[in-house]
C-alpha cells in the first residue's frame, strides 16, 4: 500500500425532505449566491424547497451554468460575488452546477481571470466557502474537491481543484424527474470513476479492492431500476450514495490511480459536446485493450469478481472481461464506439496533435502518450 494522507471535510446529508436542513446550515450573516443550471430544479419542485429553506436569509440567484460549465459563463457569476459582497455559495442542480461553483469560489478571490486560474492554480488565495443541493448522481463532486471546466473560446476542458463543500444534501426523491438519458450517463459515469482508481496494480490493498468492487457490483446490480419508470426510493438513493462514494476519496486511500479514460474523454466532450458520463464508455474499452499487457492481472481480477469470470486462459479472461464492460455500457443505452455519433478521424487526429504539443503522458506508468491516444481512440472509431 502506498502512503497517504485522507481527509474529507464534507458534512453529507442524504434523505427524504432533508433539503429544509438548508435553514440550519447555511450562515445567517453572510450574503449567499445560490447558483442553477438550466431550469430543471423550477419542474422538479427543488427549486421551491429551497426558497422555502431560504426565507430571511440575504440572497441573490445565477441561473444558467450548463452541462460541461463554461467559464465565459463563470466569470460573469465572479463578477457578482465582487460586487455583491458574497460571503458563501451554493450549488444547486447536478455536478456541473457544482463543478462551476468551485471556480467562482475561488476566482471570487484573486484579481486574475477566471480562466487564469484553471491553468495555474498556483494564483489561489483561498476560497470563499460553498455548499450543494445535488440532484443528478454522476460527478461526486459533492464530496470532492475536484471540478472540469470548459472554454467555448480555446475548445479546451480542464480539471481545476477547490477545497470541499461544507457539506451536501442529497435527497433520492430529487432524481424521480430525471430522463433516462441522464440516469444512464451517471450510472456510467460513476462506473468509470470507480474503475479509474481500481484497474491499477494488483495487492496495493485487499481492502480498497473490494471496496471498489462493492460499488462497482452495486452500479450494475441497481441499474435496471434506475433505468425504470419505477421511481424507487432505496434504488435512487443507492444510486446517489454509490455516486458519492465512487469519488469521494474512500475508495482510492494508497492505491494507484490511472484517469487516462478521463483525460481523453475531456478532449472528445472538448470538441464535440458530448456528454461526459457517455464519452467515458466510448474510451474505457480502448485503454483496457491498449494496456491488456500492464494491466492483465488487474483485468482478470475485476472479470471474476464483478463478471464472473473464471475459466479460459488469461488473454481469453481479458477479452471477455473488455467485452462484458462494453456490454454493460450498451445496456444502459449508450453508444460505446465514436462512429455511432459521428465523431470521426478528423477528432481523433486532433487530439493526438493537442498530447504531441502538450508532451502529455497518460496512465499510473505514464505511458499513454500521443501514439497511444491515437491507437486507443482509432479502434473506438
Amino acid at each position: 500500500m502506498n502512503n497517504f494522507v485522507f481527509q474529507n471535510t464534507t458534512k453529507l446529508i442524504l434523505g427524504r425532505g432533508e433539503i429544509a436542513k438548508l435553514a440550519g446550515l447555511l450562515p445567517k450573516d453572510k450574503r449567499i449566491l445560490v447558483t442553477f443550471g438550466g431550469g430543471s430544479v423550477k419542474r422538479n419542485g427543488v427549486y421551491d424547497q429551497v426558497v422555502a429553506a431560504l426565507e430571511g436569509f440575504d440572497y441573490l440567484e445565477f441561473w444558467g451554468i450548463e452541462p460541461n460549465p463554461k467559464v465565459e459563463t463563470l466569470r460573469k457569476a465572479v463578477e457578482v460575488c465582487k460586487n455583491e459582497n458574497i460571503g458563501f455559495l451554493l450549488a444547486v442542480g447536478g455536478g456541473s452546477t457544482l463543478d462551476g461553483t468551485k471556480l467562482i469560489a475561488a476566482a471570487a478571490l484573486i484579481e486574475e481571470d477566471a480562466w487564469e486560474l484553471v491553468l495555474n492554480p498556483k494564483l489561489q488565495r483561498g476560497s470563499l466557502p460553498f455548499a450543494s443541493v445535488m440532484t443528478l448522481p454522476a460527478t461526486g463532486s459533492e464530496m470532492n474537491r475536484g471540478c472540469v471546466i470548459s472554454n467555448l473560446a480555446t475548445g479546451e476542458k480542464f480539471a481545476f481543484y477547490n477545497t470541499f463543500p461544507v457539506f451536501s444534501i442529497l435527497d433520492p426523491t430529487t432524481t424521480f424527474t430525471l430522463p433516462r438519458y441522464q440516469r444512464a450517463c451517471g450510472l456510467a459515469d460513476t462506473f468509470i470513476h470507480v474503475i479509474e482508481q481500481y484497474l491499477t496494480c494488483v495487492d496495493e490493498s485487499p481492502l480498497m479492492d473490494r471496496w471498489a468492487e462493492g460499488v462497482l457490483q452495486t452500479v450494475v446490480e441497481i441499474a435496471p431500476k434506475v433505468l425504470s419508470d419505477e421511481n424507487d426510493y432505496d434504488t435512487m438513493a443507492n444510486f446517489m450514495l454509490s455516486a458519492t462514494m465512487g469519488l469521494n476519496g474512500f475508495v482510492a486511500m494508497g492505491v494507484t490511480q490511472d484517469w487516462s479514460t478521463h483525460r481523453i474523454g475531456h478532449e472528445i466532450t472538448a470538441l464535440c459536446g458530448t456528454t461526459h458520463g457517455q464519452t467515458l464508455v466510448m474510451v474505457l474499452p480502448g485503454v483496457m485493450n491498449e494496456l491488456r499487457e500492464q494491466k492483465g492481472a488487474k483485468i482478470v481480477q475485476y472479470g471474476e469478481r464483478v463478471w464472473g469470470i473464471t475459466e479460459g486462459t488469461t488473454e481469453e479472461r481479458i477479452d471477455r472481461t473488455i467485452a462484458a464492460t462494453e456490454e454493460f455500457f450498451r445496456s444502459l443505452g449508450l453508444a460505446t464506439r465514436l462512429s455511432e455519433l459521428g465523431i470521426g478521424e478528423d477528432v481523433v487526429e486532433e487530439i493526438v496533435r493537442r498530447f504531441r504539443e502538450r508532451g502529455t503522458r497518460l496512465g499510473e506508468q505514464l505511458n499513454i502518450d500521443y501514439a497511444a491516444t491515437d491507437r486507443i481512440l482509432r479502434q473506438r472509431i
